[in-house]
């Protein structure tokens, strides 16, 4: 699998195809830059799936900051690094306003033979073990004082998983995944109290997660709930026979609805 970096950020003198150009040829991968949108950075990163991302701050606002708390979840399950390059002032604003957990930061008057080495290393670390920890100095958000149940979302729709995200935040701890081929993966890495499952999804069904699931008895006893909009009997009544998930829920299931069932079926 080609080691792909991306470049996002405003600091488009640091994106330059000549900057992108050095990287490659003395890491020997593929660089890809994008533009610092919601749309734009989720669809890169789902689609090309790079090993690390390097966010290039100039002076943005704390909106703008804010974006990047999309990539915590993708970053987290599928250990992608993230390099972050600011000011002092940018580095307390990314901070702040982000729930990134793995981060190193370099500063805005970076070498760049520095930057080239540090991927080098990642590089080589990845090829000897993918799920390895990428950096030794990382931060991490503060830790609440009382832990949330943390629910694990998986759909195939981006939107549809910003919803659910939306919807819950307020009360549950969210991580979403928008591939169930890497449902057990995501499991191994966090404690999830509860999984809210699509049921047809075009790579790897949630009938067809949702076996994984019961047939590794390290997660069998994880509740499952299906939100989905099948309605088709004979496909739900096979599902609750074979698999027996906790609940059932017809999209386009309303906050209230939502919040309810998974209430009564944490107990």
């Amino acid at each position: 699998m080609t080691f792909k970096i991306l470049l996002t950020g405003k600091n488009r003198k640091i994106i330059a195809s000549d900057i992108s150009k050095h990287i490659e040829d003395e890491i020997g991968c593929e660089t890809l830059g994008c533009q610092p949108l919601k749309s734009e950075l989720m669809n890169t990163v789902i689609s090309e799936r790079p090993r690390v991302i390097i966010i290039l701050l100039n002076d943005e606002s704390p909106g703008e900051v804010k974006l990047y708390d999309i990539l915590r979840d993708h970053a987290r399950v599928h250990n992608i690094a993230v390099i972050v390059i600011a000011n002092e002032e940018d580095k307390r604003n990314f901070m702040f306003h982000t729930g990134l957990e793995k981060m190193m930061f370099l500063p805005r008057q970076f070498s760049l033979t520095a930057l080239c080495d540090k991927l080098a290393e990642l590089k080589t670390e990845l090829a000897e073990e993918e799920d390895m920890s990428y950096f030794d100095v990382y931060e991490k958000p503060p830790q609440r004082e009382f832990p949330r149940r943390h629910i694990l979302a998986v759909d195939d729709d981006i939107t549809q998983l910003e919803t659910e995200k939306e919807m819950l935040k307020d009360f549950f701890e969210v991580t979403v995944l928008n591939n169930g081929k890497y449902v057990i993966r995501a499991l191994e890495k966090l404690k999830v109290d509860l999984i809210l499952l699509d049921y047809i999804m075009p790579k790897v069904s949630g009938y067809e997660v949702l076996s994984m699931i019961k047939s590794d008895p390290r997660f069998a006893d994880i509740p499952v709930i299906f939100l989905t909009g099948v309605s088709e009997k004979e496909i739900v009544t096979k599902t609750i026979n074979d698999f027996k998930p906790q609940g059932y829920l017809l999209k386009p299931a309303s906050k209230p609805e939502m919040i309810a069932k998974i209430v009564e079926v944490l107990g």
